[in-house]
C-alpha cells in the first residue's frame, strides 16, 4: 500500500445546491468528442500504435499502446484507465473504506470490468469473498485477457464474477466503480435517489459502507457529476464524507463519496 500512502488525498465538500441527478440531461460530458481523441485535446497522448479494438453490445472498447501512460483503456471514446497511474484511481476508491470498515468479510463491486478495483481488495487478506458485477461480460473477459496487472486477481479464488445478475446477499462493503451518469449512458440509473434507496441500502450489512466514484472533481469540472452524485447520495444516508485526488492522465482531478448506514 505504499503507492496508496503516498497519494495526497484531499477532504472535498461540494457547496450546496440544488444540483442532484434528478435531472440527468444536466449533465454532460467533457470527455473525448470522437471515438479517438484529437491531438489538441489536453488527454491525448502520443499512441504508438492502436493494439488492440472491439464492440460489444453495449460499448466499444479500445486498448491504446502509448509512450507516456502505457496501456490505455477507452470505452466508448472516453478513457478508462492509463496503466501508469491507475493504481492512485484504484487505490483511493478501495483503501480507505478498507481500513476504516472493521474486519471486512464481504465485498460487492458494481462495475470494475477491467478488474483493477478488485486486484486492490483482493490485497486484504481478511476479505473472504469478492462478487464483481458487469453487464457486459465482452469487456471482462477483453480485459480479462490483455491486462496482465489484473490476471492474479482474476484468478484468485475469493472473486466471483457474475453479469448482470446481482443477487440478495448483503455485504460489509459496497464499490460503485460504474462509468459516469452521462446523457444516454449505460450507467445512468444506478446513480439516482431511488436506486440508492431501494438497492444499496438493503444490500448493506447494518454496518456496512458503501463507496462509489464520482468522475472528474476539479474547480472547473465538479459541478458536472461529482457535485450531483454527492448531493444526491447524501439525501440517502446520515453520514457521507467526499474526497479526492489528482490522476495524471485524467489531467485533472477524481472524486470518490464514501457512506455508512449509521
Amino acid at each position: 500500500m505504499s503507492s496508496f500512502l503516498c497519494a495526497a488525498m484531499v477532504l472535498y465538500f461540494p457547496l450546496p445546491g440544488g444540483l442532484n441527478l434528478g435531472n440527468l440531461e444536466q449533465i454532460h460530458s467533457n470527455g473525448f468528442d470522437n471515438e479517438f481523441p484529437d491531438q489538441e485535446d489536453p488527454h491525448f497522448h502520443e499512441s504508438e500504435y492502436q493494439s488492440l479494438s472491439g464492440t460489444s453490445e453495449y460499448q466499444n472498447i479500445v486498448l491504446l499502446d502509448t509512450n507516456r501512460f502505457g496501456k490505455v483503456l477507452v470505452i466508448d471514446g472516453k478513457m478508462q484507465s492509463a496503466g501508469k497511474d491507475e493504481f492512485i484511481y484504484h487505490e483511493c476508491l478501495v483503501h480507505p473504506v478498507l481500513i476504516f470498515c472493521e474486519s471486512p468479510k464481504s465485498v460487492f463491486i458494481m462495475g470494475g470490468g477491467e478488474g483493477s478495483t478488485a486486484r486492490e481488495v483482493l490485497k486484504h487478506n481478511g476479505v473472504e469473498k469478492v462478487v464483481k458485477c458487469d453487464i457486459d461480460r465482452v469487456i471482462v473477459d477483453f480485459c480479462r485477457m490483455h491486462l496482465t496487472a489484473n490476471q492474479e486477481a482474476f484468478s484468485d479464488g475469493r472473486l466471483h464474477c457474475i453479469i448482470n445478475d446481482a443477487n440478495n446477499e448483503k455485504f460489509d462493503i459496497i464499490f460503485g466503480d460504474l462509468a459516469d451518469p452521462l446523457d444516454g449512458g449505460p450507467c445512468n440509473q444506478l446513480y439516482t435517489k431511488s436506486f440508492y434507496e431501494q438497492v444499496i441500502k438493503t444490500k448493506l450489512n447494518d454496518s456496512g459502507i458503501f463507496v462509489t466514484q464520482a468522475g472528474p472533481a476539479g474547480v472547473l469540472s465538479h459541478k458536472e457529476v461529482f457535485s450531483p452524485i454527492y448531493n444526491t447520495i447524501k439525501q440517502v444516508f446520515k453520514y457521507e464524507i467526499a474526497y479526492t485526488t489528482h490522476v495524471p492522465s485524467y489531467a485533472d482531478s477524481c472524486g470518490w463519496v464514501l457512506v455508512t448506514r449509521h
